[in-house]
């Protein structure tokens, strides 16, 4: 492998606490170990760029390895080698359980087959978690013949444990000195390069959402939903990279091993770990009704009660699964929450707690080509800096900064905040670094993105509570209002239900005699300068001439529509793009001026709106020949209403129930009732 630039600069930055991700896959599937455990010994040996050392690290590496891991069926030789000579030293999983009988801890073995291993009470003190789940360590194995002998006797006993963790409490001073060192953009790829995947191989979008995975490991209490194809990964984040996360396999799930156990009080794996993963979700159960109900609250509060005492814990929750189909035909059969088990899927206030919907389909399938062969920080180190990252919030740098729109309930402002605060303890790991606007918007849009993918599964259940989906920001005092979509509701040649930015507007032209109606959009950027610029090559001229004459009723009755603003101080540069076969463009004065007087007071028109309208120099509207074919348009174009003259209002008389009952139609009298009308309110 050649070292490019990133490498160069991560050595020096991250001396010691580096290793070569290719190494890691070397040792893929020889070992019974997860991932995170082999960059442990990697870690140890072979943190260096010097070729030389790295090979003699790897010797050392796979002779530890191949001595201290225990192989299929060969349990009974290691246990033979603890009797022999007193002593074993074993990589092994580890978890203990109190014996009432004896008043003693004992330890589970897997990889042995030993249940009954004696366990000193500090070690237990020291590493409760053992007792939920345990955690894989170095195991120094003692053998006892003289008890051996005894009726009943338990000849094993742990010496000394040692857990996997190559990492100190300072470490995020280190890495924050490390990250000093390079760009916003270099710490994203290199991050991604820790967790073994290769950026240069990954489109930004999908760059942006694997980062977004990362959240609940730096965010106490946050939930997350991940659901899309299957092979893309979304479980082995939970399963290989950190310690400090814990996977939950499909099936019965048990309120005393996710909360606590009534009988003795222990508590569950949402206290001993920072992120507790649900994979193949839509298989998983609890054993009792109120299981989920009590998960809802934990979800909510971040407590659960036991009798009457209540517990609080800061275990975030994600849920992984599968479509059976793909995205677009799950929006068709239902909504996108469709996976989860029945007792979660329907539920909008189990769906209200949830913070993040990651979109899966967005992620490419695993392959060779996606793992990196670059340098990036040990998995422990890293999984150490996520769990010192999750005290404090980063939430408090959107106050005065970020604003949000009217359509956030305060749930979702919560889920936002929550997300930013992740996002921003991830690209800035030093909490006293200043955030640029470009990187807190880059964190704001990504976080309503996701929160809003959940409220539109809400809004298709059909609760009117989750009716405006429309989220929106502003950066900044006196900020433009922008409005934040879902990727996978939006279609080229559809009117999608949030407003366009300031200055574009949906419109339809009613054609002519040999041109059908169309649906185009109009796009206007104002700038200093003046007079009006058309950015189409060879613009048709019904279109030159629509602008002709909305520049005129502009400029003659600038006090009606824009109040005090000179339009004759602005240029104007005006795009039209066609969406059907009619590309002359005519009668689209009023869609024109609207989109003029928008850019101008930089307010958008209202989100899933069409305009019509034809204009004449004079300021009177045209009168529109077809507009049960226009309002018919508009339906199969996904239009939520229709802005049109009130001189249609007779010839709608035929419109059909149906068509009347998915549209709202609006009627105005002039253009500056027009413009009144299409305004955005926030």
């Amino acid at each position: 492998m050649e070292l490019d630039d990133l490498d160069r600069l991560a050595a020096d930055a991250f001396r010691g606490l580096i290793v070569r991700k290719d190494l890691v896959r070397q040792f893929r599937g020889q070992f019974p170990v997860p991932t995170y455990v082999v960059e442990f010994m990697l870690g140890r040996y072979c943190a260096t760029t010097d070729e030389k050392e790295i090979a003699e690290g790897l010797d050392v590496v796979r002779g530890q390895l191949s001595q201290r891991t225990v192989r299929a069926g060969e349990d009974e030789l290691i246990k033979s080698r603890a009797r022999e000579t007193g002593a074993a030293r074993v990589i092994d999983i580890i978890t203990a359980r109190l014996d009432a009988k004896s008043d003693s801890y004992l330890a589970t073995l897997p990889s042995l087959r030993l249940t009954d291993v004696r366990l000193p009470d500090e070690s237990v003190r020291e590493n409760e978690r053992m007792l939920t789940g345990g955690f894989y360590a170095e195991i120094d194995l003692g053998y006892d013949a003289t008890i051996a002998q005894e009726k009943g006797g338990r000849p094993f006993h742990v010496n000394a444990i040692r857990p996997i963790q190559l990492s100190t409490r300072g470490i995020l001073d280190r890495i924050n000195e490390g990250r000093a060192k390079m760009t916003t953009a270099q710490w994203k790829d290199f991050l991604l390069r820790s967790v073994g995947l290769e950026p240069e191989r990954m489109t930004a979008r999908a760059r942006d959402i694997s980062i977004v995975r990362m959240v609940p490991f730096v965010e106490r209490n946050f939930n997350m939903v991940e659901l899309g194809p299957r092979g893309t990964g979304k479980s082995h984040l939970f399963q290989q990279i950190s310690p400090y996360a814990h996977l939950v396999s499909g099936g019965k799930a048990t309120v005393a091993r996710m909360f606590v156990n009534m009988a003795n009080g222990q508590r569950g794996l949402v206290c001993q770990y920072d992120v507790v993963c649900f994979d193949e979700v839509s298989g998983v159960s609890f054993d009792q009704k109120d299981g989920v109900n009590i998960m809802k609250g934990y979800m909510e509060s971040g407590e659960f009660s036991r009798g009457r005492e209540s517990i609080r814990a800061d275990g975030s929750i994600v849920l992984v699964g599968n479509f059976d189909v793909d995205v677009q035909q799950q929006q068709r059969v239902g909504h996108l929450l469709g996976p989860l088990p029945p007792e979660m899927r329907n539920d909008t206030a189990f769906m209200d707690r949830i913070h993040a919907y990651l979109p899966g389909w967005d992620i490419p399938k695993v392959s060779r080509e996606l793992f990196t062969d670059h340098f990036g920080l040990v998995s422990d180190v890293l999984a150490e800096a996520f769990t010192r990252l999750r005290d404090g919030s980063r939430a408090g740098v959107l106050m005065g900064r970020v604003h949000f729109g009217g359509a956030l309930s305060g749930r979702d402002q919560n889920a936002v905040s929550k997300t930013v605060s992740g996002l921003l303890k991830l690209i800035y790991p030093d909490a006293n670094t200043s955030i640029p606007d470009e990187d807190l918007e880059w964190a704001v849009r990504l976080a309503l993105e996701v929160r809003r993918r959940v409220k539109e599964q809400q809004k298709r259940i059909g609760s009117a509570e989750f009716r405006n989906t429309q989220f929106s920001y502003s950066l900044g005092p006196d900020g433009v209002e922008h409005f934040v979509a879902t990727p996978e509701l939006q279609s080229a040649d559809s009117i999608g239900g949030d407003p366009l930015p300031a200055g574009q507007v949906w419109a339809l032209s009613p054609g002519g005699q040999d041109e059908a109606a169309s649906l185009y959009r109009i796009e206007v950027t104002e700038g200093p300068g003046g007079g009006v610029r058309i950015l189409n090559q060879s613009p048709p001229a019904a279109f030159r001439e629509s602008i002709k004459i909305a520049e005129q009723n502009l400029y003659g009755r600038a006090r009606e529509l824009v109040g005090d603003r000179n339009p004759r101080e602005h240029e104007f540069a005006i795009q039209l793009r066609s969406f059907d076969a009619g590309k002359s463009g005519a009668d689209l004065g009023v869609p024109v001026l609207s989109a003029l007087c928008s850019a101008l007071v930089n307010r958008p028109l209202k989100g899933g709106m069409a305009v019509i309208g034809g204009l004449n120099l004079g300021g009177s509207i045209e009168t529109v020949h077809n507009p049960l074919d226009l309002v018919e348009l508009a339906i199969e174009k996904g239009a939520a209403s229709v802005l049109m003259p009130v001189s249609c209002r007779r010839a709608l008389v035929d419109l059909s129930d149906e068509a009347a009952a998915r549209v709202q139609i609006v009627f105005y009298l002039d253009p500056a009732d027009a413009l009144r009308k299409a305004l955005h309110d926030g």
